[in-house]
């Protein structure tokens, strides 16, 4: 096999390349010669041959993988070479050594400075280089036998994303010497003894220019993570922007990046996708048990950019309103059968109660400051998804939900459904309402789709949200 695979990053959901190594560096003790600074890097390359991609075909079996077009392959474009092209971008380019020594230090957090040990930036990057050439590829199943192509297609030009990074790292510099890094400087001055600078900065701002932007970024990310920069949430936006143009994980942003979180709001609509009560029932399946452990996962799904604990916050609502309505016990069994799929063991309010205690248990860690308020219903637009549930109930009439397990009517559903919108809260009634559609795989026409997208508009909801339901689109 020759050519290049997809970068190290594109299957795996942490920092890579140099970026990479020099948070192991800031997580580790400060080594006491270059044989033990080698040694951290050996033990990241070594840490790497323990994972596995996040789209691995290891449960197939050998004649599975051959037919799917994957075998046993050589990794030829893993960690140490995302770690080898940042290495000789650096070694390289133009910029002057005491440049790369600036951005080494930030990045690894001061913990080891080459200089003390007789060596110059180049030449440990160097040596990194030479450790990483050293190991032979490793063999994993689930590569592909020949490289693909739409990583090199998809991959922005560096001129495309240059100055938006320089910008980015330019903004940092020019409040350099007012209150919050001054105080930051202070906090790492008592701590380690390492001050980030006007130097430093300028240094990566180099990288992203004469080097690439996309490296310049990382390390640029890497140093304000070391110096505890606190960041407002509108610049982490942009950061999760620019990482996403580049290709990278969500959680290369966020690890270690001190951001200063607006307080938790019900009403903000940030989720992507579907939330609350609405969102714990899809996440149910075949081997799915109603149990703390299912509830907890749902409640720590913060969506990217929002606050720790807005997850648990937005399903404690939903599931405060349900227990404090007058819903029977038998209807709130049958909503869960709907949305879920899955009618399992859950009985009424008992089960509602053991959503709200692990919701409850979450926001006690994530965001003991908040005090959950049920916010009134949006009984505006209990009207137009009053008219849908009604419009769709006479075509479900005869059907029933899981009709070989503990088999409920349809009709109890949108009897419960209708309920809710009417006596509850609407935005809940439509969110589940759209969960029954898939459950009951209810056919739609485009002008149908067309007006629930129009109502979740106007409730807010994220970009994919309602195009959940779209692939029962009727053809024609």
């Amino acid at each position: 096999m020759t050519g290049r695979q997809e970068p190290y990053y594109v299957d795996y959901d942490a920092d890579f390349g140099l970026s990479g190594l020099t948070e192991a560096f800031t997580l580790s003790p400060a080594p006491e010669n270059t044989g033990a600074a080698l040694g951290l890097v050996t033990a990241k390359l070594d840490a790497y041959d323990r994972e596995c991609p996040v789209g691995s075909v290891d449960h197939l079996s050998a004649d599975e993988r051959s037919i799917l077009g994957y075998d046993t392959s050589h990794d030829e474009w893993g960690y140490a070479d995302e770690l080898r092209e940042d290495v000789r971008g650096l070694v390289e380019s133009p910029l002057a050594d005491e440049a790369i020594q600036a951005v080494w230090r930030a990045a690894a957090g001061g913990g080891w400075d080459p200089a003390a040990h007789g060596m110059s930036a180049r030449d440990w990057l160097r040596r990194i280089d030479e450790t990483c050439a050293a190991r032979p590829p490793r063999k994993i199943p689930g590569r592909r036998p020949a490289p693909t192509s739409w990583w090199g297609a998809w991959r922005p030009a560096a001129d495309e994303l240059r100055d938006d990074v320089v910008a980015e790292i330019a903004e940092i510099a020019g409040i350099a010497g007012i209150a919050g890094i001054a105080e930051t400087r202070s906090c790492r001055e008592r701590s380690a003894g390492s001050l980030p600078s006007p130097d430093i900065l300028a240094a990566l701002e180099e990288v992203a220019v004469r080097v690439h932007p996309e490296l310049g970024f990382r390390l640029f990310l890497r140093a304000l993570k070391v110096y505890s920069v606190r960041i407002e949430k509108a610049r982490y936006d942009r950061f999760q922007a620019l990482g996403e143009r580049f290709g990278h994980p969500a959680a290369l942003i966020d690890l270690g990046l001190d951001i200063a979180w607006p307080p938790i709001d019900t009403a903000r609509r940030d989720a992507t996708w579907d939330f609350g009560f609405s969102h714990l029932a899809g996440q149910a399946h075949q081997d799915w048990r109603e149990s703390r452990e299912e509830i907890r996962k749902a409640a720590e799904g913060d969506d990217i950019g929002q606050t720790p604990g807005s997850a648990a916050a937005v399903l404690l609502e939903d599931t405060l309103r349900l227990l404090r309505s007058a819903l029977p016990d038998a209807a709130v069994t049958a909503l869960w059968a709907g949305a879920s799929d899955r009618p399992g063991s859950t009985d009424g309010r008992d089960w509602l109660r053991l959503i709200a205690d692990v919701c409850r248990e979450r926001l006690r860690e994530a965001a003991p400051a908040y005090t959950p308020v049920v916010a009134p219903a949006r009984t505006e637009l209990a009207d137009p998804v009053l008219r849908e549930v009604r419009e769709t109930a006479p075509a479900v009439v005869d059907k029933v939900v899981s009709p070989h397990w503990h088999p409920v009517p349809a009709a109890d559903v949108m009897d419960a459904l209708e309920h809710v919108v009417t006596r509850i809260d609407p935005d809940l009634g439509f969110r589940l309402f759209l969960r029954v559609l898939r459950t009951l795989s209810v056919p739609l026409t485009q002008v149908r789709y067309d007006r629930y997208e129009a109502i979740g508009e106007r409730f807010g909801y994220g970009e994919y949200h309602v195009s959940d339901v779209e692939h029962l689109i009727e053809a024609g």
